[in-house]
């Protein structure tokens, strides 16, 4: 099993900064991509990026890409997201996720989830 502990969320003013961080513990040689997703109330979980072993290769969502950055220190196993220029429509859960798969872009991909952290994004 693979747990996923993640930090960093809070309340932010529109436009501010926040880098989240996911710590993963247990079997992480199991595990090979890692991704950060979020969800809205009333709304569908989506993917905000993902980041293979080694952090080689990196999927960001189209409407993500401009402001969001993700980075991997695997000898840490932590994976960050570096969240620039908030809006207040990216008020959200925060959730990490990882995969044994090579690269994993839907939620059903994903087998480990941390259990989220809550950004707040003022007006």
């Amino acid at each position: 099993q693979v747990q996923l502990v993640e930090s960093g969320g809070g309340l932010v003013q529109a436009g501010g900064s926040l880098r989240l961080s996911c710590v993963a513990s247990g079997r992480t040689d199991s595990i090979y991509a890692m991704g950060w997703f979020r969800q809205a109330p009333g709304k569908e979980r989506e993917i905000i990026a993902a980041i293979t072993k080694s952090g080689g290769s990196t999927y960001f969502a189209d409407s993500m890409k401009a402001r969001f950055t993700i980075s991997r220190e695997d000898a840490k196993n932590t994976v960050y997201l570096q969240m620039n220029s908030l809006k207040p429509e990216d008020t959200a859960v925060y959730l990490c996720a990882a995969t044994p798969q090579v690269m994993g872009h839907m939620t059903s991909e994903y087998d480990y989830w941390g259990q989220g952290t809550q950004v707040t994004v003022s007006s």
